[in-house]
């Protein structure tokens, strides 16, 4: 059998229900042209992930891991299903793989569940009779084929996954931005598109909270020599960035509004912090600048977590935003949102000077970019 295209399509590109029918059609052209199968990996609509979170935080506050698991991975099983009626609609024949139907296994963390093996064998037995096969993101299974769910934003993770068991040479990443950008072009102005990254610094920015890629599908991919290509998600689905073993040294700023960088009474109370945090596969980043725990990307009840590990509750410190110039960072702390925001153009203005000093991480710097 050909080795199949594997394609992702964030929440993002479905911002209406005719996309899904756009969508098929783009698809069903593309296995005329190429000739070649397709495993798309999808998304739920934009929201419908934190509505089922809201509704489930409704009847229980402190829901249970497993719970969570089980519903939030409902909103891309909804969009996979969706694409899939889309194509048949548009006379392709298309099925979906559920996760505890895909062959990717877990550990029995109900949430940021880890890969532990992947199982080609079930996408191969359903691309013998189909076109298509759609993908919930996000989704996988444990040894005892109990649901577990890879993490916020996990969908990247998935399509990784399934193209190093299929063993295609790419994975194609398809969102709202066509590539990686000195930092986010959404929030601040000025930015660069990087075209060509190395998989050690789309992990570095993936890891302080970039939101292009999910962080352990980059270091998959390293793993498993699949080149990343990022696209934007309509016609003409042009690329922007290609992430592999080659990339030019980039100054980048990344902020994330969703972290929260957490403040502990002492240095061991943060240290206590960031190995539970990080024991549970949740990203964090301890910082140097004092007993501070930054939790990238949000989606955690903080305080019920802490509760739960039997930690002394850190106090919210802030928004990290992370200077980035090759292999060296610098998180600040900013207080809130629109602070963090004008910290972020300030260091990206900073960056984009070549011959800039790089702008540590202090108190003193801090106040020096806000102009305060």
């Amino acid at each position: 059998m050909t080795v199949p295209s594997v394609l992702k399509f964030g929440g993002s590109s479905f911002r209406t229900l005719a996309a899904y029918g756009t969508l098929a059609e783009a698809l069903g052209r593309r296995v005329d042209e190429d000739g070649r199968k397709l495993v798309v990996v999808v998304s739920g609509q934009p929201g419908e992930t934190e509505q089922f979170r809201d509704r489930l935080s409704r009847v229980n506050p402190h829901p249970e891991d497993e719970t969570v698991a089980g519903l939030l991975t409902l909103a891309d099983t909804v969009g996979a299903q969706l694409l899939a009626t889309a194509l048949h609609r548009a006379g392709r024949s298309a099925t979906v793989l559920a996760g505890h139907q895909l062959g990717l296994v877990t550990d029995s963390a109900f949430m940021w569940a880890r890969l532990e093996h992947s199982d080609p064998e079930p996408i191969r037995t359903a691309l013998r009779e189909h076109d298509v096969v759609v993908v919930p993101g996000g989704q996988a299974a444990d040894a005892q084929g109990r649901p577990t769910w890879l993490g916020k934003n996990s969908s990247d993770l998935s399509a990784v996954a399934l193209a190093a068991a299929l063993g295609a040479p790419q994975c194609e990443i398809h969102s709202d931005v066509d590539g990686i950008y000195s930092t986010d072009p959404h929030l601040v102005s000025g930015t660069r598109l990087l075209k060509e990254v190395s998989y050690d610094i789309a992990a570095m920015m993936s890891l302080y909270g970039a939101k292009v890629l999910h962080r352990r599908s980059v270091r998959l991919a390293q793993k498993s020599k699949v080149e990343i290509v990022c696209r934007l998600n309509r016609a003409p689905f042009r690329v922007g960035s290609v992430i592999g073993r080659r990339g030019a040294s980039a100054a980048a700023v990344v902020l994330n509004q969703r972290s929260t960088a957490l403040r502990y009474a002492s240095d061991q109370d943060a240290d206590r912090a960031y190995a539970a945090f990080h024991s549970a596969n949740i990203d964090t980043v301890r910082l140097t600048t004092g007993p501070l725990v930054a939790v990238i990307g949000g989606f955690v009840d903080l305080d019920e977590f802490q509760r739960r590990k039997g930690l002394t509750p850190g106090a919210v410190a802030g928004v990290p935003v992370t200077a980035l110039r090759g292999s060296k960072a610098a998180t600040h702390v900013a207080a809130g949102e629109d602070e963090a925001l004008h910290l972020a153009q300030r260091l990206h203005d900073v960056l984009q000077d070549a011959d800039a000093e790089f702008p540590e991480a202090s108190p003193e710097s801090e106040r020096q970019l806000l102009g305060v």
